[in-house]
């Protein structure tokens, strides 16, 4: 196997402005500088005349262009524009009345930007080595999954939707037009708008080809930014189809992973705070896993959000369009290994209803989004049976499957190598290389 190309999705729009930093060639020309496209009946205007694809090649390795408000953490709390530079080429094509910014490059360059991306180039050169060969497992992963559902002919739901149940997941969409996104949909990239720091780049030169395999297949190596002390199982997050290598793990040496899957266990287990690699607000730690901005969230392992009953009324009825009237209990129907909760009702004095998984939920209990779904649910200040404030108790950050982010980098801390890194989180998966 060669090393392949990648294609990430960056930015759409019905207008798009970006500069060329330096020459690029497109049908034979060369163009540099400030460009301006629009959308237009279907078609790309482009410095007067009309287009419905446009690729704008490089002509060196090190060229790159500019792209003006890129968004980043797309409906999450640290959601932002940001001006983004990238090498390799730019293609523009029309999708659903704007014009979509795909950047393609090989996969090793697309890497070193993505570990830069995902976290601070002062890492630890083991926790960026094990980051390397997840990131690319993830992505090799993903581009043959997008590849052979092309040739589907059976159609795959992600929802199940009935009159008093909402379940859905967010992993089936797959993307029609490129790869990969460029946000934490899929894998944080911001091109080389962050300058890739000389120990990144030696991390994936270490690791160069290699992936995450089990039973002859390139591993989907998820990740999240904390696990709250236990990591999640696949099937309670997407599909129902449990992967061998993602199974709950106790996020420390000891092997013990409680049963969070009943309901007093995950109580006790969310209310306290029990040692894990990534219980800790050592600030040395945390820097090399969390960029600026999610540095800004500092209650990951254990955190807290209050509502009250307007506000929690009000928020339900905005995120599902349902009037539930007031809302009377939130109780959890089902907990995956980790205590994140799959299924939850909520119960109002007009409309009860289900929901679930994990993302829907926290999608209907937030602005944005909450930090996780392992929580429990205290209510308080009743009036007339009505309890009038709901406190929402939580653990950990993202959607606990596979390595924990900031578990891992206690691990390099503590002296751990890459390859016991990837294997406490991947149970059973090996470590092969697919291309030098």
């Amino acid at each position: 196997m060669h090393e392949p190309s990648v294609t990430v999705g960056v930015v759409s729009g019905e207008e798009l402005h970006f500069s060329f930093n330096k020459p690029y060639s497109v049908n034979g020309e060369k163009v540099n500088g400030v460009q301006t496209v629009r959308y237009s009946e279907d078609e790309i205007v482009w410095n007067g005349s009309r287009y419905r694809k446009l690729v704008f090649q490089p002509q060196f390795n090190d060229d790159s262009f500019t792209l003006d408000d890129v968004t980043i953490g797309a409906h999450f709390h640290w959601e932002r524009k940001e001006k983004q530079t990238f090498l390799g080429a730019l293609r523009l094509t029309v999708d659903t009345d704007q014009v979509l910014a795909i950047n393609e490059l090989p996969v090793e360059k697309y890497l070193e930007s993505v570990i830069s991306s995902e976290m601070s180039a002062t890492s630890s050169l083991e926790l960026l080595k094990a980051h390397a060969v997840i990131s690319r497992s993830w992505l090799l992963a993903q581009m043959m999954k997008r590849r052979a559902a092309h040739n589907e002919t059976v159609h795959h739901s992600s929802w199940v939707r009935r009159d008093d149940e909402w379940i859905r997941w967010y992993d089936r969409e797959d993307h029609r037009l490129f790869d990969v996104c460029a946000d934490d949909h899929c894998q944080r990239y911001q091109g080389v708008t962050k300058a890739t720091n000389k120990q990144v780049a030696e991390a994936v030169r270490a690791t160069r080809g290699q992936v995450l395999m089990s039973g002859g297949e390139i591993c989907d190596a998820r990740f999240c930014k904390c696990c709250g002390g236990v990591s999640e199982e696949f099937q309670f997050c997407w599909e129902d189809t449990p992967k061998p290598y993602l199974i709950a793990v106790r996020d420390a040496a000891e092997k013990d992973v409680p049963d969070l899957m009943n309901e007093e266990n995950a109580m006790r287990w969310i209310r306290s705070e029990p040692a894990a690699f990534c219980n800790t607000q050592d600030k040395r730690v945390l820097s090399q896993v969390l960029n600026d901005y999610d540095q800004e969230t500092a209650d990951f392992y254990r955190w807290h959000v209050g509502y009250t009953q307007e506000e929690l009324m009000t928020l339900i009825q905005k995120k599902t369009g349902i009037d539930f009237g007031y809302i009377v209990d939130l109780i959890p129907l089902e907990r995956g290994k980790s205590g994140r909760i799959t299924r939850l009702k909520i119960v109002g004095t007009e409309h009860s209803l289900v929901i679930g998984k994990e993302l829907e939920i926290r999608r209907t209990l937030s602005e944005t989004h909450l930090y996780s779904s392992a929580f429990t649910v205290e209510k308080s200040h009743f009036e007339t049976g009505i309890p009038q404030r709901f406190d929402i108790h939580g653990a950990g950050w993202g959607h606990g499957v596979g390595l924990c982010q900031i578990g891992a980098a206690v691990m390099g801390t503590l002296g751990y190598t890459y390859d016991k890194i990837l294997l406490h989180y991947y149970r059973g998966a090996t470590i092969n290389t697919l291309y030098v």
